[in-house]
């Protein structure tokens, strides 16, 4: 056996040889943390566990430092997205995406670094992210392991976010406080960024979709989970989860964006939520002529400004 022969090849994004190597042809660059020129919004990497390794980058705004210690911010857990199997907490991508956010938003951020399939294929990213929440938990009294949340952070005003893949975690994470709870935590509200969600029964304008792409997406995701029952999984199509009312939120920002391949799943996700007995608020806003993830490959443009300064207002 030759060993350049794949064992699965998703293009543009990752590639594994039958020898078991795994190449990401995406999301490997990094960066350290730092002190934003511009905002002076700071970061630091903590290490949340070692066995599995999870990680998290941290981030304050510049007004944390001149507050008084009674003035606590917002807390956003974010969970990045790249389909489960790419990108990363320190990749430039989402540093520079939270250093915006955090600034614009003035609000403290955990910014998760979670195993990647296929080396750890799923569950192994709710796991971590749920490890991280309960680390983020236990600093309740403020007298956890973090001075940062310790003193800057209100565990009583918490949002978790994340865009594809993450708002799909994002999703999940918050269905699992609401079903059994997180001491020391209240959260307010989760923000779903062009959410990763799927399902065998096309919805909305999904006919119109290429074969070949819909089973492109049926396959990642059987890829990063191999144990799962499909496209149906409820932890892939929130529609078929029973539990769906009892999502542990009073209010979600659900982000589409026009051209993206997952627009109707996020507009479908409000309607399935809305019937679903869940007691909250949910809104959808939807960015005209714009692809997936676009506010990362473009944070700059008229649009992804306008999501940013949205989700800044559902923040506070």
């Amino acid at each position: 056996m030759s060993n350049e022969e794949i064992a699965h090849d998703f293009f543009n994004v990752i590639k594994v040889y039958k020898d078991g190597r795994v190449e990401r042809l995406l999301g490997t660059s990094t960066v350290p943390p730092s002190t934003h020129p511009e905002n002076g919004v700071q970061s630091k990497d903590v290490v949340i566990s070692q066995e599995p390794a999870i990680s998290a980058r941290l981030y304050i705004p510049k007004s944390a430092a001149t507050s008084s210690p009674q003035t606590k911010l917002p807390l956003l857990v974010y969970f990045h997205g790249g389909g489960f199997c790419i990108e990363s907490s320190s990749s430039p991508t989402y540093h520079n995406y939270l250093n915006t956010l955090v600034s614009e938003a003035n609000v403290v951020a955990v910014s998760v670094d979670y195993r990647l399939a296929p080396e750890n294929p799923l569950p192994a990213a709710y796991d971590d992210s749920w490890a991280a929440l309960k680390w983020v938990a236990s600093h309740f009294d403020g007298n956890g392991s973090e001075d940062w949340l310790n003193r800057f952070a209100d565990l009583r005003g918490v949002f978790f976010g994340g865009d594809s893949a993450g708002a799909n975690i994002a999703h999940n994470m918050a269905l699992k406080l609401g079903c059994e709870g997180l001491v020391g935590v209240k959260l307010i509200g989760i923000v779903l960024i062009h959410p990763y969600f799927w399902g065998t029964e096309p919805v909305g304008e999904e006919l119109t979709i290429p074969a070949a792409k819909r089973e492109y997406i049926a396959a990642l995701w059987r890829f990063t989970c191999p144990l799962s029952i499909g496209s149906d999984d409820p932890l892939f199509n929130p529609g078929k989860d029973p539990k769906l009312g009892e999502l542990g939120c009073e209010k979600v920002l659900v982000c589409v964006a026009e051209k993206d391949v997952f627009k109707d799943r996020g507009w479908h996700y409000s309607e399935v939520l809305k019937k679903s007995g869940w007691k909250g608020v949910v809104e959808v806003i939807e960015a005209k002529g714009e692809e997936h993830v676009f506010h990362l490959r473009n944070p700059s443009c008229e649009n992804a400004v306008a999501m940013k300064k949205k989700i800044a207002s559902f923040l506070n």
